[in-house]
């Protein structure tokens, strides 16, 4: 493509995110104010919290994580730049780098490989981010920026094994056909070779049966299983076989953690960081939600817990901050990458108002904190998870 032409289309989107913003403006389930939690309604999405026009960033709200899959239309969309406007006619995938055999397929080349199924759960590296005290910059994600889906496509170890991987491969670098902005790097991230190997990492083109919609990828996006959702590159174009980890904004100084801990509010240098990989423990609430007014009796608590790479090996629920815990009752749906839903009967012993909590604990043993980890760019927020309610 020319410069002309991309740079055509660049402004085409900014006019066509000009006149969504007028729409925006006069359409009620369009129209947000902060500090309200706006929901939007756009094609193929519905009642989504909209955290950022610019790129099309929406949030789930948590009363939709009462499905083991979560429907597209209530799925998180992520964004870094403007979604690519290219047909599906004119998409292809190359595969080079440190192989022996470099090669492209169509997408009708691509439909003809085997295809396997994963079911995961993928959660954006910042969810949770407006919830760190003090804040940091970025999208001021809540609860939601997470769902479960099962993904589908041929495996990538397939179509490497197929280029031939040098001994000299020791990543595998994914480039997708986001529009850039201006001066804005390339999102391009790599994982390590043997993630990259795992039969559970898909070049994935179907989510929960259907053809991925424009927000979730399509036609073909990495799914890398149990990590950070930036790992699962949507729009992708190039997958290129490095001998060393990809060099670019995304991997550094962006999607790093601390090596140790830090405290709020301090600096952090580049080199005092690793690059994110896999998520950590957590639980979520769904019902009842924040503020909720519930009459006396028997009721029931409910939410999703996830971690990873590790499954969740229990659920716990306090009522009473944390003094006491009861295990939950966790949901019979699960696979190895998959949130696990959970519900716990209480019974509360009088009116008043009562602050709800759950931990999840996964199967390395980990625990969620009371607190999360501070660190400058609000990733992996996993506190313990709470919700306050009065019971009438």
């Amino acid at each position: 493509m020319t410069f002309e032409a991309m740079n055509s289309k660049r402004i085409f989107l900014k006019q066509a995110s000009a006149a969504a913003l007028i729409t925006a403006s006069a359409h009620p389930m369009l129209t947000w104010a902060l500090p309200q939690e706006p929901a939007v309604s756009l094609p193929g999405e519905q009642s989504m919290v909209l955290r950022s026009f610019r790129f099309i960033d929406l949030e789930s709200p948590v009363e939709y994580f009462n499905t083991w899959l979560t429907p597209v239309p209530h799925f998180f969309v992520r964004n870094h730049m403007y979604e690519p406007i290219e047909t599906q006619d004119d998409w292809s995938l190359t595969i080079g780098g440190e192989v022996d055999k470099p090669f492209s397929l169509s997408l009708r080349e691509l439909s003809r490989l085997e295809i396997h199924s994963v079911v995961n759960t993928l959660e954006c590296a910042g969810n949770g981010r407006g919830l760190y005290r003090p804040q940091v910059p970025g999208i001021q994600w809540g609860k939601g920026a997470v769902g479960t889906a099962r993904f589908s496509g041929p495996r990538l170890r397939d179509v490497l094994q197929r280029a031939g991987v040098k001994s000299t491969g020791k990543h595998v670098m994914f480039r997708g056909l986001d529009e850039v902005p201006g001066k804005v790097p390339p999102f391009i991230r790599s994982i390590p070779i043997e993630k990259a190997l795992d039969v559970d990492t898909l070049i994935a083109t179907h989510m929960n049966g259907s053809p991925l919609s424009k927000h979730h990828g399509a036609p073909a996006r990495a799914l890398v299983p149990g990590w950070i959702g930036a790992a699962s590159c949507k729009w992708l174009t190039e997958i290129k076989v490095l001998n060393t980890e990809f060099v670019g904004n995304f991997m550094s100084p962006g999607y790093r953690f601390p090596n140790q801990p830090v405290k709020p509010g301090e600096a952090v240098k580049p080199e005092d960081t690793h690059p994110l990989t896999a998520l950590t423990v957590k639980s979520v609430i769904a019902g009842p939600g924040d503020g909720a007014s519930l009459k006396a009796g028997r009721l029931a608590i409910h939410g999703a817990a996830w971690a990873g790479e590790a499954d969740i090996a229990k659920v716990e629920i306090s009522a009473d901050g944390g003094t006491t815990w009861s295990s939950a009752k966790l949901g019979r749906e699960q696979a190895h990458y998959a949130w696990r839903l959970w519900s716990f009967d209480w019974k509360p012993p009088k009116s008043g108002e009562y602050t709800l909590q759950s931990r999840a604990t996964d199967s390395q043993g980990r625990t969620q904190p009371a607190v999360a980890g501070w660190n400058p760019s609000g990733y992996l927020y996993n506190a313990i998870d709470e919700v306050k309610v009065r019971v009438l």
